[in-house]
């Protein structure tokens, strides 16, 4: 080997990467511990209407109190999404000393039962709201499919000049609906034919002004109780 200068060249090559691989090795456990790089500023970039920048504010300096270059970006967004209101965050590094913070608020839709809220998307959120808000009830998991509905239910409830205030899946998915006049409408479970079935109620409804209980799981017709 001694007398091979290509072996001899191969070697040294080795030997230099080597030592540079547990140079950088060093170097980057050197950054990461160093007091020289401390996070000097977290700044949330978003303005917040629902969320409360004290608790966020307090959370991100907890856990952003370490080494520009060891901060955890990771654990930085999970803990600011636990804040109430926060659906999602974002956070990156900004050279040298500055760590900026993206936020993305629930926009509350509707009330799950008396235990959280339905945000604009169909996910479910631990949160409190005095706003006006329809009311779901449902079993869990059906949060989507139930804003889904609300929304396709309410275009076509429109005519009636009543929101839609209330929305109920029951354990077997039978479908029943409140509107803020009193008017009950049960569509039952064949929820494939319930839109059918709801237009054609509301293009009859003038004949059935005093309707108080509306029952469409009628194949060819709806069964009403009036009032009184």
């Amino acid at each position: 080997m001694w007398d091979n200068p290509r072996l001899l060249n191969a070697a040294a090559g080795f030997l230099v990467g080597i030592t540079a691989l547990a140079a950088a090795a060093v170097g980057v456990h050197w950054l990461g511990r160093s007091a020289l790089f401390p996070v000097r500023v977290v700044e949330v970039r978003t303005p917040l209407e629902r969320a409360s920048r004290e608790a966020l504010q307090a959370v991100l300096v907890r856990e952003a109190s370490s080494n520009f270059f060891a901060a955890r970006i990771d654990a930085i967004r999970v803990a600011a999404e636990q804040v109430p209101w926060v659906r999602r965050a974002s956070v990156r590094r900004v050279w040298p000393d500055r760590l900026e913070v993206t936020i993305e608020e629930h926009v509350a839709f509707a009330r799950w039962g008396a235990e959280a809220l339905v945000n604009s998307h169909g996910e479910r959120f631990a949160a409190a709201s005095d706003a006006e808000l329809p009311l779901f009830i449902g079993p869990p998991g059906t949060e989507g499919e139930m804003a889904r509905r609300f929304r396709r239910f309410s275009e076509l409830l429109e005519p009636l000049g009543s929101p839609l205030e209330r929305v109920v899946l029951s354990a077997r998915h039978g479908w029943q609906l409140r509107l803020a006049s009193g008017l009950q409408i049960t569509l039952g479970r064949d929820v494939d034919l319930a839109d059918e079935r709801l237009a054609r109620f509301v293009e009859a409804y003038g004949r059935n002004a005093g309707a108080a209980v509306v029952d469409l799981r009628y194949p060819n017709g709806f069964a009403v109780r009036t009032r009184g």
